[in-house]
């Protein structure tokens, strides 16, 4: 019976914000530096688990930390004041990545992308009806600018994933060993050697040490990739590894620039010693349009 008990309080949503609070009580106790290695341990295995397994879950779960990155994004800025269509804006967002999922697996007809249209000119629509609003179309910027800033670049890693129609777990999971090996390499020798800043205005704590570092490490990883990962040839690798280490650290200047914009530090708390979805995934953002442009046109 107490066991039973003990069952039913824990699956309860009062047990469950209770263990979520004991555990987060729990990592705050930790450094900086091991919660960011007990958050990227578990985060990684999610997700390579997620990948390996099979397309689906590889297109819930991106749905989902996409959706949540966006929700996060329209939540800053609305600490400015501005009321973008937080849940309509994620929600197009996230069909717009099962759509381009349906689409490039040949389930559906390349010309439904034009459902995109309709959805996105609805914004108009309900802004319209939206009263006491200063600032309408101030609003209806951001609800677009959260799609295409974040939904768009969920959306062409799914692109990436099934490039000629066939599921390649090895593309986006190399592309994202190549963003955390870049990340890495550029904290440890940044926070190491850092002494000459990057982009000072934006981002102090940059360094061209750092990115040096970051280049470095993402480089060997991209060797690493070419010895082990067959699905693109060698010279693919280090195309990617090179976009990742540029394109990458400009996503995390141009967030950096967001959040300073808005004075704040995290893009959220979600991911203890990470910041939030945004954080995580900033240098993905920007990196996935060049990323695919490359594929396609090479």
């Amino acid at each position: 019976m107490k066991s039973m008990c003990l069952s039913k309080t824990q699956s309860s949503p009062n047990g469950y914000y209770e263990m979520k609070k004991r555990i987060q009580t729990r990592l705050s106790s930790y450094s900086n530096l091991v919660q960011r290695v007990i958050a990227a341990v578990i985060g990684a295995a999610l997700i390579i688990f997620s990948l390996y397994w099979s397309e689906w879950t590889f297109l819930i779960l991106f749905s989902l930390i996409g959706g949540l990155a966006q929700l996060e994004f329209y939540k800053l800025v609305g600490l400015d004041d501005i009321t973008p269509l937080k849940y309509y804006g994620t929600g197009v967002g996230v069909f717009m990545n099962i759509l381009t999922f349906l689409i490039e697996k040949h389930y559906l007809h390349f010309e439904l992308y034009f459902l995109l249209s309709p959805l996105f000119t609805l914004i108009f629509f309900i802004k319209l009806y939206k009263k006491n609003e200063v600032k309408p179309f101030t609003s209806i910027a951001y609800t677009f600018l959260g799609i295409i800033y974040v939904a768009l670049p969920f959306a062409l890693i799914t692109v990436i994933a099934l490039l000629g129609g066939e599921y390649s777990y090895q593309r986006v999971l190399g592309c994202l060993f190549l963003l955390w090996a870049s990340d890495s390499g550029a904290y440890f020798a940044g926070t190491k050697f850092g002494r000459t800043k990057l982009f000072e205005r934006v981002s102090p704590k940059k360094s061209w040490e750092g990115s040096i570092g970051g280049a470095a490490t993402a480089m060997f990883v991209a060797y690493l990739l070419s010895q082990f990962f067959t699905d693109l040839s060698p010279w693919q690798w280090y195309g990617i590894g090179g976009v990742i280490v540029v394109a990458g650290t400009y996503g995390d200047l141009v967030e950096s620039l967001f959040k300073r914009s808005i004075q704040i530090k995290d893009s959220g708390s979600v991911i203890p010693g990470h910041g939030g979805f945004l954080d995580r995934f900033d240098g993905l953002l920007l990196s996935a349009p060049f990323i695919v442009t490359f594929l396609k046109v090479f």
